[in-house]
């Protein structure tokens, strides 16, 4: 028996052959419903194989992208993911519009209660940038989550919290 009815939309899965977009597809995204919605917890996405393009040169910048986010009613689906990701790869973006961007097609797909995206890209000219966005729903305790996190966004910083 699937675990995945065909009725919840997710095409990216099962067979066929993939397709892998070469400009920027947020419409290539896919959600499926959280069946834990009583509880929260989080779910991350490690994708240490991110390219894009810087928008002035044309070079290729790599990074491992951190996507963490506490889920409602809808989850993305991770292959759906994946593919999304790939169509930066021929995309010019700055980092730092990549990882807003990134979090904000999915606050948009899915409507997390909380959501934060960590960029950290590989030296280019002796120099890294690790851009990182966050989002708390308004008006809940996401949203003081949000402002805590992005005080201490940075592992350092974490210990900190914890340790009150």
């Amino acid at each position: 028996m699937p675990r995945i009815k065909k009725d919840e939309g997710i095409s990216s899965l099962g067979e066929g052959r993939t397709v892998y977009r070469k400009d920027y597809a947020p419409e290539v995204l896919e959600t499926f419903r959280n069946k834990h919605t009583e509880n929260d917890y989080w779910v991350k996405f490690n994708c240490p194989e991110f390219t894009t393009l810087c928008p002035i040169t044309g070079q290729p910048d790599f990074a491992t992208l951190y996507i963490s986010y506490v889920p409602d009613e809808l989850m993305v689906e991770s292959k759906s993911l994946k593919l999304y990701l790939f169509s930066f790869r021929s995309h010019g973006d700055f980092h730092e519009d990549v990882v807003n961007v990134v979090m904000k097609d999915l606050i948009k797909l899915m409507d997390p209660k909380y959501i934060e995206v960590w960029g950290k890209f590989l030296p280019r000219g002796g120099i890294s940038i690790d851009p990182y966005a966050n989002y708390g729903r308004k008006g809940t305790k996401y949203a003081r989550l949000a402002e805590r996190r992005f005080m201490w966004h940075d592992m350092a910083g974490m210990e900190k919290i914890d340790n009150r």
